[in-house]
């Protein structure tokens, strides 16, 4: 009768502790054919589109910087934040490749890559967006947006080794 406790008491240890794992203390690899920067210089019939972005992505490792302008013909909003139908917004956090689909989970930022707090203009709080990738070769790629029909054609400008910093 003493031995099923104790055994129970090991058991049940030894779940917790291989269900627990700290965060690990160094950035993981990534992705290598993304490290770099990526730029997208245009979308196709963009002159016929009220509205459009292009995408500068940064990638390092397992996280990633994002630029994001938007131009519109129409005013969304205050002159103040919208410049005339030209603005930019940022986010950074980490991302990781499941099958063809690259997620991103970060937060929206500053263009210094500072924290952008609630309110003001544009978005705040937590980035999410999900693409599909497309066709790829060494310096291109298209990604297709999950929440969108028009795909991100981008063009490697820098190519970058991982290089694990300390988080």
């Amino acid at each position: 009768m003493q031995k099923t406790p104790v055994f129970v008491l090991l058991a049940v240890g030894l779940m917790l502790s291989l269900s627990c794992r700290f965060n690990p203390d160094m950035q993981t690899l990534g992705t290598d054919y993304l490290q770099g920067e990526w730029q997208q210089d245009s979308i196709s019939m963009e002159k016929q589109l009220v509205n459009y972005s292009l995408y500068h992505f940064k990638f390092s490792c397992d996280s990633f910087f994002v630029s994001v302008q938007s131009f519109s013909k129409t005013n969304p909003g205050a002159d103040t934040c919208y410049k005339s139908g030209h603005w930019a917004e940022y986010a950074k956090g980490d991302y990781y490749q499941k099958s063809d689909t690259l997620h991103l989970k970060g937060l929206f930022c500053n263009a210094d890559m500072s924290y952008k707090e609630p309110g003001g203009c544009f978005r705040s709080g937590v980035y999410e967006e999900e693409f599909v990738i497309g066709k790829k070769t060494d310096s291109l790629i298209q990604f297709n947006p999950t929440s969108s029909v028009i795909p991100l054609e981008l063009r490697l400008i820098k190519k970058s080794t991982c290089i694990p910093k300390p988080l």
